[in-house]
């Protein structure tokens, strides 16, 4: 399967092109990823643009570093990246924030009950991170991990298959283009701050709190992002 990126030379589409070679079962039998160097020319893409994306996955804790013997993937394959190819040509940006609206809360109060101190850790440096984004690439690199990993400490199996099939329908250049399109230095301010009242509500494992947070950010993204939109067509 030929995985270069083309024309979105990002960190992004590295990351979203790595988890589809865990996902696929490209790997070895010991989970063993190629160096960055063999990532870096299989994709098409600098060591820069890869390097950033393996350390958003790991992170994530998708993947983990062994000094000495290499990166080794750390999850399962999900069979939800190909289902997400075949619907996202007609999914509506705004169609799937209204899907957020309905799974995101839900996973937040979950989240909030199951997370454990060393998880509240990691949300806090992923949101840390998301907040001093230098450039667009690197915006959309950490604000979807910090979405991932909440979903991900809430443990439920199935909410997370729906979850990552919308992450993956977010993940094209097209939805990039347009999100970063609805991004100002104020709506930053307004996320971050949003996100640290999100991880609060988990630290406090309240799960009401934790939902509310959640949708009072999805909203606002969406209404940005109906916003921008519109602009754009006028």
């Amino acid at each position: 399967m030929n995985y270069a990126l083309n024309s979105t030379d990002n960190a992004a589409a590295a990351l979203a092109a790595i988890r589809q070679m865990i996902e696929t079962g490209k790997l070895p039998a010991n989970g063993r990823l190629p160096t960055e160097r063999d990532l870096a020319a299989e994709l098409g893409c600098g060591r820069r643009i890869v390097r950033r994306a393996l350390d958003a996955l790991e992170t994530e804790g998708l993947i983990w570093r062994k000094q000495g013997s290499g990166t080794f993937a750390g999850q399962p394959p999900d069979p939800t990246g190909a289902l997400a190819a075949e619907i996202a040509p007609d999914a509506d940006p705004l169609v799937v924030m209204e899907a957020r609206l309905c799974i995101e809360p839900a996973l937040a109060d979950l989240c909030a009950k199951r997370a454990t101190g060393e998880d509240v850790e990691k949300l806090r440096k992923l949101a840390h991170r998301a907040s001093q984004p230098l450039d667009a690439d690197t915006a959309e690199l950490w604000d979807g991990a910090l979405h991932r990993a909440i979903a991900r400490i809430a443990a439920n199996r199935v909410m997370l298959t729906a979850f990552a099939l919308l992450d993956e329908v977010r993940m094209g250049s097209d939805w990039q283009e347009k999100r970063h399109r609805a991004r100002s230095p104020e709506t930053m301010t307004l996320y971050d701050r949003q996100h640290r009242d999100i991880i609060d509500a988990i630290e406090r494992r309240d799960g009401q709190a934790a939902s509310t947070a959640m949708r009072a950010h999805l909203e606002a993204l969406s209404e940005n992002l109906k916003t921008s939109m519109e602009s754009s067509t006028e």
